[in-house]
């Protein structure tokens, strides 16, 4: 029997832990001396109370959802994949090498190739630490987290001596054709006759994110490759039993984490700066281990989570641009909500559990 009921797991704990995080974040901004309340004020007006907020944060809400998708497909076969910002980043590399070479007369055609291109080396950046784990038993922590330095040094050396345009100061690549560059969603509401989101770099890609979570929902839950993925997540001598390769089941599953953390390079390589620069995955990466986390490495939880964090993310930007609390203190926000949804979960999850269990020994 479980402990809790599974509502209380997936909503209360995290929205307790959120509040708990918000608590903390009050108090510390009373330190300064300034006001939580206009504080508060300010991030949801910044990130809520405008097309042009919303534009903002759901952009960076679709980078979340693509490397939150990376962790929790990784985490259900019980791989800690913490390399999603070099693979996100080599993903980026891909579809700059796609949109440069190939003669796509249009986004609709590009979208599809420049997803490939993503995925492919994405998947490709994370077949080596998913290797040495399965054949090696070396930590996929430890081999993630340096082959994201080799994908910054590699990334670094591609852009300035290969990719960088003859006679540019800029470490980036060329400009992608303007026949690649994705519909801005504030462009697909203006052909309704809407002015939404004028000037925000949200894009179609935005929906397709959308679509990851859900199929990455029939994956793992309503497919035979979803079972053995959480079989062997599970338990690995009972999936050994059942007859489920743990070679092919840690391989697979690092591959589709890869991808889909190298797929959030068409939103923010493509669709925004349309063109690949150094330090274009900007610590998503790493926030989609939260964010994962949050959303109890469930698509829809990650879905939300994902959304919680372009909230904090454009909110801390206006926070920091229209009051005197500094950046750093956004940072400190933002860990906080990491730090109670994550390292502290059992904080909240124990007493919730005494308390369901308390009510139904009463009830019996």
């Amino acid at each position: 029997m479980e402990k809790m009921p599974k509502w209380a797991d997936v909503l209360l704990t995290p929205l307790i832990s959120l509040v708990l995080a918000m608590a903390i974040s009050a108090l510390v901004i009373l330190a300064i001396g300034e006001s939580p309340w206009e504080a508060l004020t300010t991030m949801i007006d910044g990130a809520l109370g405008s097309s042009y907020g919303w534009g903002f944060t759901l952009y960076y809400a679709t980078n979340f959802i693509f490397t939150g998708l990376a962790v929790m497909v990784a985490y259900h076969a019980s791989l800690f994949n913490i390399g999603g910002e070099g693979q996100a980043a080599m993903g980026g590399l891909g579809v700059a090498l796609v949109l440069l070479s190939l003669p796509l007369p249009h986004w609709a055609l590009a979208l599809p190739a420049a997803m490939i291109g993503a995925a492919l080396f994405g998947a490709a950046w994370a077949l080596i630490p998913a290797w040495l784990q399965a054949r090696r038993g070396s930590h996929i922590v430890i081999t993630t987290i340096m082959f994201n330095f080799i994908a910054a040094a590699a990334l670094n050396y591609i852009l300035v001596n290969l990719l960088r345009p003859v006679g540019s100061m800029d470490p980036a690549s060329a400009r992608f054709p303007n026949e690649t560059h994705l519909p801005k969603l504030s462009d697909m509401a203006l052909s309704l006759g809407v002015e939404w989101g004028k000037n925000t770099p949200v894009n179609i890609s935005f929906f397709v994110a959308v679509i990851a979570c859900v199929l990455v929902w029939l994956l793992i839950w309503r497919s035979r490759l979803g079972f053995e993925i959480r079989a062997f997540g599970k338990s690995e001598p009972a999936a050994l039993y059942a007859g489920i390769n743990p070679v092919r089941i840690t391989v697979i599953a690092m591959l589709i984490s890869g991808g889909l953390a190298g797929m959030m390079a068409i939103n923010n390589v493509m669709g925004e700066a349309e063109r690949l620069v150094l330090n274009a995955v900007e610590g998503a990466g790493f926030i989609g281990i939260a964010v994962a986390l949050m959303g109890r490495n469930h698509p829809l939880g990650v879905f939300l989570a994902a959304l919680l964090f372009g909230f904090l993310y454009q909110g801390g930007g206006e926070l920091a641009l229209w009051t005197s609390i500094p950046r750093e203190l956004i940072i400190v926000i933002q860990a906080l909500v990491i730090l109670f949804t994550g390292a502290l979960d059992n904080m909240v999850r124990v007493p919730l559990e005494r308390m369901f269990m308390a009510m139904r020994k009463r009830g019996a």
